[in-house]
């Protein structure tokens, strides 16, 4: 079985994260989403509110699972059986930075990294960028995917 884990704080979940995940999904037979939980970070979102949005918008794909971890991205993958780390790159600083860790990561837990290029209508797409967007009282919402289920309703981004 072909195991893929995609990680990050997703504080919040983007639709540049959301589009490496449906892109990323014919590579695997199963993807892990996995939510970093740093002590040392100061979240816009609870671990709960994380996790239940990224649950909603994948409740009917059943080769989607979702769950935290608050330790190494190498052992959550040990964890999990995953063979590769998905992640997503937007310019030659992601890319810089992906190539380190996998590096260190093939090096410490021979697991390798399958690096997705952003589509150019997600290069400018961050967490940081929605969250401040938020904090300024704008609507992020064209950045915040919205799971099926609430689709037929309009919504605003706010903190939670």
């Amino acid at each position: 079985m072909k195991i893929g884990i995609f990680v990050g704080s997703f504080d919040p979940f983007t639709t540049g994260h959301h589009a490496i995940v449906r892109r990323a999904l014919p590579l695997f037979d199963k993807i892990v989403i996995g939510v970093g939980i740093n002590e040392r970070k100061k979240y816009m979102y609870s671990t709960r509110v994380r996790l239940q949005h990224i649950e909603a918008l994948y409740a009917s794909e059943p080769k989607i699972e979702v769950k935290s971890y608050n330790d190494l991205t190498i052992d959550f993958a040990g964890r999990e059986g995953a063979q590769f780390i998905i992640k997503g790159v937007r310019s030659i600083k992601d890319f810089e930075y992906e190539r380190e860790q996998a590096d260190i990561n093939r090096k410490i837990g021979g697991v390798d990294t399958i690096l997705l290029y952003a589509e150019p209508q997600y290069e400018s797409v961050s967490s940081s960028m929605v969250r401040e967007l938020i904090h300024f009282g704008k609507d992020a919402s064209e950045f915040i995917p919205v799971p099926p289920q609430e689709q037929h309703t309009p919504r605003q981004a706010t903190s939670k």
